[in-house]
This record gives C-alpha cells, structure tokens and sequence, in this order.
C-alpha cells in the first residue's frame, strides 16, 4: 500500500522524518504570519483601510479556497514528498519577487501566489507524517503538526518588529525566502521517495474525489476547521493593529501577539497527548471551542473589562485551548476520510474550507469593528463561530471511524 507507515527514524539520521516536515510547516506559516507585523507600515505607505489591510492579511489564504481540494488529489496522486518540496519552492521564489515589488498590485498578486505555494505545502504533510511516523506515534506527531502554523506564526511576530526597522519590508520577505528555499532542500534529502504509483492508481482521482465528498466526515472536519480558523486569524491577525492604536510600542506589540501564538502550540501538543492516553475527541473539540468564545468575551466585552493584562490572559486563554481542535481535527483526518488513499484529499478539503474561513473572518471582524467603532463587538463574530464548532463536534462524534 502506498501509504503504509514507515519507520520513523533512518539509519544516520538525526531528526525524525515526520519532526522535518513539521519544520517544513513552520517554515511555510512564516510567510502567513510575516504580514501582521508589517500592516502598519504597508497602510501608511499603500493608504490602505482597515478592511483592505484585512483583506490583504486573508489574501493569501485565495489558493486555499479555489485549490484545496484540487491540491489534495495531486498530492495522492502525484507524490507527498514533491508537492510538499514544490510548495517550499513557490514560496521562497514569490516571497523574493515581492521584495522587488513596486507597488501595491503587484504585491498583492504575489502575495495570491504565496497562498499556493503554501497550499502545496501545508495539504500533504498530514499524509507524509501518516507515511513516516514510528508506530504508535501518530496522534503525538499529529499534535506536533497541528502547532506548525501557531508556531511560525509566532516567530514571525516575535521577530518582525525587530527586523523591519533594519532591513525593510524588502529584506524581510527576502530572509523568509531563504528559509523556505532551504527548508524545500533538507525536505528532498531526508524524507524517503515517493513509493511508486501503477497507472490504475494514478488514474483513480476521480474515485477519491467522489468518495471523500460523499462522505459526511470530510464536510463536518472541514467545517469545523474553517469556523476555528476564521476567528483564530482574525483575532491575532489584527493584535498589532489593536496594540497600536493602544499605543503600545512596536517591539512590546509584537512580543505580546507573538506569545498569543505560540501558546496556541500547547492547545496543539497537549490535544496530540490527551488523545493517544484516550481522551474523547468530542471532548477536545467542545472544550477548545468554549475556551475560545470565553476568551473572546473576556477580552472583548467592555463590560469585563479588568485591565490590560486580564485583556491579554484571556486572548492567551482563547489561543492555548483554542489550540485543541486543530490537532484534533488532524487526527481525525486520519481516521474519517473514506480510505487511506484518500487522506490527502481530505486534508485538501479540509484546507479549503479553512482557507474560506482565513479569507472572510479578518474583514468580516474589521467591518464590525468600523461599524461599532471600535473592537468590543468582536466576541460576538467568534462566539458565533465557536457554537458553530460545538454542534459540529457533536456529529463528529456519531461517525464511526474508518481504519
């Protein structure tokens, strides 16, 4: 079978395979989180509002809702190991375009290109970690994966304000470019090849296409991933601009949304281990949900207003256990899409309808924002989606899973 696992550490290897595609993932969420730190500039240099900088945070995520699934099928088809190699690769080359560019268009379309390149990236890697992960290993690993993008993001945050003062926007699109250029290098040299395909399997996409969408899984996993997604961008996406109209410095904005990132990694790590000890994943899945629209609350509505730093914990609260249904729902990728040979494809879905909810919640949360004049009526768009995410658990948990 061509997805048949693999032994998770090579003779003369020091890292894991399936830890080298997690670093492959991070690699490509820096070019998500790249843009929030720089919002601010690129508004005052491009005279861009506050729902086109929301647009131009979600531009990215325009492949995602148009490919997706289409990326999915390649990457069954075609080869794991190349598309995720690919994707680096498109990545590093428009990231190193969009440093030339000289004017807004012009990054904006590359910018759309990024968004495949990430596709690429991010759709086989579930896949390939099911391919190589050492027996037993694979809810850890997959809690692993599930914290690639809050983890990219968050180095991307940490280190932007630092960086952009001293080299330039330019510059920081160039040094991203690099890492992913080296990143697709150290991909193609430690993962092993793609099994070889016969002519019937390659030809079968069809078939999967038909059975990953007949099948209720695959819709209630990718809904549940875009109601998280939407509202998890659109709240971090738009912390540095939150912070600067606070007037809180540069440097301090982008530690702070930095942190609110990475703490999402233990939501993502913890939901990997609470899973291989037995815990339900209905219960993950409610419990980051809550988590989610109790934070938003706390840190949204003027009425619980206790300062500054309780504003802080409680969007701390919403990323670290909001971090729980990403890696969840990976995990369960593995065990509800209709057959091995089509885990790939589910995971394209379930990027897709995820890429719609990146794309519509940050402008949808910035109209909300311009119509009440400010940020307190955001709980109430992340409220809606996290009792969206809930009733979704609850039919995930009827479905029987596919082994």
């Amino acid at each position: 079978m061509a997805d048949r696992p693999m032994p998770g550490r090579a003779a003369g290897r020091r890292i894991e395979p399936a830890l080298v595609v997690v670093l492959g993932g991070v690699a490509a969420a820096l070019h998500v989180g790249k843009l929030p730190p720089a919002i601010p500039v690129l508004r005052e240099a491009l005279q861009l509002s506050l729902v086109q900088a929301g647009f131009l945070l979600s531009l990215v995520q325009v492949a995602g809702m148009a490919l997706g699934l289409a990326v999915g099928l390649a990457g069954d088809s075609l080869g794991l190991k190349r598309c995720m190699t690919a994707g680096l690769l498109v990545l590093g080359a428009a990231s190193l375009a969009g440093g030339l560019a000289q004017d807004a268009a012009t990054l904006l379309a590359l910018r759309a290109v990024e968004g495949c390149g990430f596709l690429l990236a991010a759709t086989p890697a579930p896949s390939l970690i099911r391919r190589v992960a050492a027996p037993g290993e694979l809810d850890a690993k997959m809690g692993l994966w599930g914290a690639y993008m809050p983890l990219g993001t968050a180095l991307a945050l940490l280190a932007g304000p630092l960086l952009l003062p001293r080299i330039g926007w330019p510059g920081w699109w160039w040094l991203l470019a690099a890492l992913s250029l080296a990143m697709a290098a150290w991909l193609w040299r430690a993962l092993p090849p793609d099994p070889l395909r016969t002519g019937a399997a390659s030809a079968g996409w069809k078939d999967r296409l038909r059975r990953t969408l007949a099948a209720p899984g695959p819709w209630l996993l990718a809904l549940g991933f875009a109601v998280y997604s939407g509202q998890w961008l659109a709240v971090v996406g738009f912390l540095p601009t939150i912070y600067a109209q606070a007037r809180v410095g540069p440097a301090a904005a982008g530690a702070l949304t930095a942190l609110v990132a990475v703490v999402n990694m233990v939501g993502n790590i913890g939901a990997g281990r609470l899973l291989r000890r037995g815990v339900a994943a209905r219960t993950l899945l409610r419990a980051g949900y809550a988590a989610m629209a109790l934070g938003a609350l706390l840190a949204f509505l003027p009425a619980l207003d206790f300062g500054p730093a309780a504003r802080t914990g409680a969007v701390v609260l919403f990323s670290m256990l909001g971090g729980m249904v990403p890696a969840t729902l990976f995990a369960l990728s593995q065990r509800l899409a209709p057959g091995p040979d089509t885990v790939s494809t589910t995971v394209g879905w379930m990027q897709q309808c995820s890429a719609v909810g990146q794309f519509l919640g940050p402008p949808v949360v910035a109209w909300i924002a311009r119509q009440a004049g400010g940020w307190q009526w955001t709980w109430a768009a992340t409220g809606l989606c996290s009792l969206a995410g809930i009733l979704i658990a609850g039919r995930l948990a009827g479905l029987q899973p596919r082994r």
